[in-house]
């Protein structure tokens, strides 16, 4: 039943992020929808869901069974957001659709190393919002913490791989490239995370 809930917890979480993004491509103010794109992260972490690039920084040290809870998680995310995608599909609203696709066309711009590089800046980001809300005293505290983070990563062009599957599943990217780059993002989310809190353990051992 565990394992179910976990499953379930990452879809819910892979929704709220599409719903973002769909929020995000609908705006054509790219700082005020950088800023409601965090209603996403702000659902998940009140109501207690698996978002992958939330959970990833806390990997070390290694565990069997946090790592398979992660896999979970982001098979689950990714089903939640490639539903929103193809659901919205059939909306009509063809305009978010373009931009969607436009907006991962230029991310295949990127070279290899470039997407894996911003790709540990938004892990970081990540993880500071997640961390932050965790610890914040204050309901207002912990909203501020997540919003800045977030409108950070994507303002600043930052890679969030669950978001990106998002324009990927929109745009009918199914390619070699799409796939690898999105991997590759994973991977660069991870590693952002992971060191931020390798990082803080070491300066705060009794946390």
């Amino acid at each position: 039943m565990k394992h179910e809930q976990t499953f379930l917890k990452a879809i819910m979480a892979g929704v709220y992020i599409g719903i973002a993004g769909l929020i995000y491509l609908s705006v054509e103010n790219t700082v005020i929808g950088a800023l409601f794109f965090s209603f996403g992260l702000l659902v998940i972490l009140s109501r207690g869901y698996y978002l992958y690039t939330g959970k990833v920084g806390y990997l070390l040290p290694y565990n069997k069974g946090y790592m398979v809870m992660l896999l979970k998680t982001l098979l689950g995310n990714a089903l939640g957001v490639f539903s929103v995608a193809r659901l919205f599909r059939f909306s009509g609203v063809s305009a978010v659709v373009e931009r969607g696709t436009l907006l991962y066309d230029l991310k295949l711009d990127n070279a290899f190393y470039q997407t894996l590089i911003l790709s540990i800046f938004c892990g970081m980001m990540m993880y500071i919002a997640v961390d932050s809300y965790k610890k914040a005293k204050l309901d207002s505290l912990k909203v501020l913490l997540v919003i800045m983070p977030v409108a950070i990563f994507i303002l600043a062009k930052f890679e969030h791989s669950i978001a990106n599957m998002l324009y990927l599943f929109i745009g009918n990217k199914f390619t070699f490239q799409s796939f690898l780059w999105i991997m590759i993002m994973v991977i660069g989310n991870g590693i952002g995370g992971v060191l931020l809190n390798v990082i803080e353990v070491k300066l705060n051992p009794q946390n």
